[in-house]
């Protein structure tokens, strides 16, 4: 932290020995320290609005815990006789969406079982106005509303939502297709799913294809809410923005 009068920078640490779902986050213990140097009104600060902040966000990690050890649990099976397990098409407004298995669910070790996401969007807008909306860092912070990492380039960086979704790019064909590795912050470490875009000219408008194989099965119904609601509808909303400034 920084004190406001000096401008001084003073580092510390919070320390949290006794998290658990079985205690009461009020009664959870929390030990503010700092590193050699002033910095005590920080360490004070800390010890007391900081730690109510604290303990804000440790009932917010410990629910989204529960919901995902909850999602965990409910893993698909194998469909029986060797029969292929049918696809599962749901339509969500003007997205269609699949779910398939993208590998045998026969578990070896601690390989994280996947499914496969696809999803279809249809937008008012040119495939290359599409594309650039995906690729350049000031429109991405536009419709996203939060500072980007995009370095629009084969083996380039992607930093999106404060940091909650990263990723690099892997293929790029302006106007036609985006690949990339792509990874949600609560993800098991180093794991990544690969997401394509496909843009589709029609009449006036573009589909937009997403494919994105690799996503934990826990994490499938969170990895949707992403790409509609944080991705198409906030695009959405950025055309139909863009169309009434320029009325």
């Amino acid at each position: 932290g920084t004190v406001k009068e000096s401008g001084e920078k003073h580092k510390g640490s919070v320390e949290i020995p006794n998290l658990s779902e079985e205690n009461e986050v009020d009664d959870t213990e929390i030990n503010v320290s700092k590193k050699k140097g002033e910095g005590d009104i920080l360490k004070d600060l800390m010890r007391t609005e900081g730690t109510t902040k604290v303990r804000e966000a440790l009932r917010d990690y410990l629910k989204a815990l529960k919901t995902e050890f909850t999602l965990g649990m409910i893993l698909p099976t194998k469909a029986p006789g060797g029969q292929e397990l049918s696809t599962e098409r749901r339509p969500s407004g003007n997205t269609m969406q699949d779910s398939v298995p993208a590998q045998p669910l026969d578990i070896v070790g601690v390989k994280i079982p996947t499914v496969r996401i696809f999803m279809r969007e249809m937008f008012d807008s040119p495939a290359d106005e599409l594309y650039s909306i995906f690729t350049t860092k000031e429109l991405v912070q536009k419709f996203s509303k939060c500072p980007a990492v995009i370095e629009a380039e084969k083996g380039g960086r992607l930093q999106m939502f404060e940091g909650c979704v990263s990723g690099e790019y892997t293929e790029l064909v302006p106007s036609q297709r985006i690949v990339l590795k792509w990874r949600c912050r609560s993800w098991p470490d180093e794991h990544y799913a690969t997401v394509a875009l496909t843009f589709k000219d029609t009449a006036a408008q573009t589909e937009l294809q997403l494919e994105c194989t690799g996503v934990p099965v826990s994490a499938e119904e969170s990895t949707r809410h992403c790409w509609k609601q944080q991705y198409f509808e906030e695009i959405q909303s950025f055309l139909q923005q863009s169309k009434d400034n320029m009325a």
